[in-house]
Order: C-alpha cells, then sequence, then structure tokens
C-alpha cells in the first residue's frame, strides 16, 4: 500500500482528474480531495474537469476552482483520477496523466485495469467516495465539514440515494459518519435530486415516451439523437438516470440508452436487475459495475443497437 502523505508531501504541483460526463462521485470525490489536501498539507491542487460540470452539483464546496481547459504543456509532479474506470475517460488531459512524475488511480470499478503508478481500487466500496472515506480513517485525516458535504454527495448519487444494490452496511455507517461531521442529508438530496431545469425534465420525458420495449418487454431502449439534444438545448447531463427510469419498470430486466456523439460513434449506458452488463460493455471496450455499466461504440445508432442486442442474452 502506498503512503499518500509522502507522496502529497513531496509534491509541488497536484492535479485532480475527474472523468466525462460527471456524476456526483467523481465530482464529490475530487473537491473532497482538494479540500483534505488543503486541510492537511496547505497545498493547493488544481483540479481538472472534462466536461462541463451539472447544474446540480454546483453547489459543492470549492467546486467552482474546478477548470475545464488547462495549458497543455505543464508537468505535474503528481496527478490524481478519481473515479475514473479507464483512462481514457479523461480524454483529452490523459496528456498530464502521461508527462506526470507519479500517477495515482483512487477508483471502485471492478473493470478498472488498474492504470498509474499506484491504484488504490476497491471494488466492494459503492463509490470512489466511500474508497476515500475509508482511506481517511484508516490514516486519521480529519474530515472537516466541506469534505464530509462532498462525501456524502458522492456516496449518495452513486448508490442512488442508498437504495442499490452496492449499498452495503459500511457505506450506510460511512455516510452515519459524514452527517455527524457536518453533511447535512436533507439539504444535499435537494440539492442532487430536486433543482432539475423544467427543460431537463421535459426532456427526459420525451426520451422515455419513445422508447423501444423487445423479448416481453425485458429489454427497452431508447435513442437520443444529436437533434434531440438540440431541440432541447440538453447538456451532456441530460441523459442521466434515463436508463434508470427504464430499468424501474417492472417488466424489464435489462434497459439501455444510445447517445449519438455522431455518425459513427454512439455512447450506451446500460443498466440490469439481474444481468452483468459490465461483461457486455467489456465486449465494446467499456466496463463499469454489474448491474450499471457503459461503453462507446464506433458505429451509427442503428448499428449500435444491433451489436448490443447481439451480445444480450436473456
Amino acid at each position: 500500500m502506498f503512503n499518500l502523505d509522502d507522496i502529497i508531501k513531496s509534491s509541488n504541483k497536484i492535479l485532480l482528474l475527474s472523468h466525462m460526463n460527471p456524476d456526483g462521485d467523481t465530482l464529490g470525490s475530487m473537491c473532497a480531495l482538494y479540500g483534505m489536501i488543503y486541510n492537511r498539507f496547505k497545498k493547493k491542487a488544481d483540479m481538472n474537469i472534462v466536461s462541463n460540470i451539472p447544474y446540480n452539483y454546483k453547489f459543492l464546496p470549492n467546486i467552482n476552482l474546478a477548470e475545464r481547459y488547462f495549458d497543455k504543456s505543464l508537468v505535474y509532479d503528481l496527478v490524481i483520477t478519481l473515479d475514473v474506470a479507464a483512462i481514457d475517460r479523461v480524454l483529452d488531459s490523459k496528456i498530464f496523466f502521461d508527462k506526470a512524475k507519479c500517477t495515482i488511480n483512487i477508483d471502485h470499478h471492478k473493470t478498472n485495469p488498474g492504470f498509474g503508478d499506484f491504484h488504490l481500487i476497491e471494488p466492494d466500496a459503492s463509490s470512489c467516495g466511500e474508497v476515500l472515506f475509508n482511506y481517511f480513517k484508516a490514516n486519521n485525516w480529519p474530515i472537516d465539514k466541506d469534505s464530509a458535504i462532498c462525501l456524502y454527495t458522492a456516496i449518495m448519487t452513486d448508490t442512488g440515494n442508498f437504495r442499490f444494490e452496492n449499498t452495503s452496511s459500511q457505506t450506510l455507517r460511512a455516510a452515519a459518519d459524514l452527517v455527524d461531521c457536518g453533511a447535512n442529508p436533507n439539504l444535499i438530496y435537494k440539492k442532487c435530486y430536486e433543482t432539475k431545469t423544467k427543460n431537463f425534465v421535459m426532456f427526459q420525458n420525451y426520451c422515455v415516451n419513445k422508447a423501444v420495449f423487445l423479448n416481453d418487454n425485458k429489454i427497452v431502449y431508447t435513442a437520443v439523437y444529436k437533434k434531440d439534444l438540440e431541440k432541447f438545448s440538453a447538456g451532456d447531463d441530460y441523459t442521466d438516470g434515463i436508463a434508470e427510469t427504464l430499468r424501474a419498470i417492472d417488466s424489464t430486466e435489462i434497459a439501455f440508452v444510445l447517445k449519438e456523439v455522431d455518425k459513427k460513434l454512439t455512447k450506451i449506458s446500460m443498466r440490469s436487475k439481474t444481468t452483468d452488463v459490465a461483461k457486455i460493455c467489456t465486449t465494446f471496450g467499456g466496463g463499469g459495475h454489474t448491474f450499471a455499466a457503459g461503453c462507446t461504440i464506433k458505429a451509427d445508432i442503428k448499428d449500435s443497437i444491433e451489436k448490443i442486442l447481439k451480445e444480450i442474452k436473456l
């Protein structure tokens, strides 16, 4: 096990990286670690986001310090990825990872190949936020209120407000500790789940209403084209949660959302009740969790649908 204290102490320029299409876990983990580094070592790390920050996560402490565009000539002593299942999910910011003197990969995805000089990967943890919490507690890093808010957000959102199968007794104990450290469950829930714009809700309703059902309704998918996004002036995060909504249908076993990047590239988000969709997504170079995974297919939406359906065995 590497010693994060020693590595941070010996590093002057530090960069924290979140993944593309950022969710509450990658953003919450990044902001939490930023605060902990500052409080413990009096060092300010840079935070790099590679996609726009979703509206409902702009309340996170320190999120206003995160930047999207950086001078590509910069070389960091230390680069830490947070909740990044595969290094290509940091897009062009991979250049900072490749040039860094030291790299650390902190994650919880079972498909993470363990890239980087050092890695802290706990596949049984609910979230990257829980991985960080476990490290902080084990190594006696005092958790301040702001970092507690960030870690609680990370854990809460990746467990679907503590209702997904990745919620363990240890997850709940971590959440309870974070509440004791100052996180307000009611306020954080409202910020994450009850601050959606009208446009966001209308777009998601539109996508759900045109879902296609197959195999006695066991399989359901919806396709999101660029023209759909343009029609609603939708951001990258507007498709978040659609797959979960479709999976919630009582007859559904597998649900997936296809998003057109261009005519020859399609992003897939898959959810299931009992089927290992990570195996399906790994076929296309993606990955994730057993019941929640994603991938990118080099094909248009029509061909991508055919490729995905061929891999589903129900």
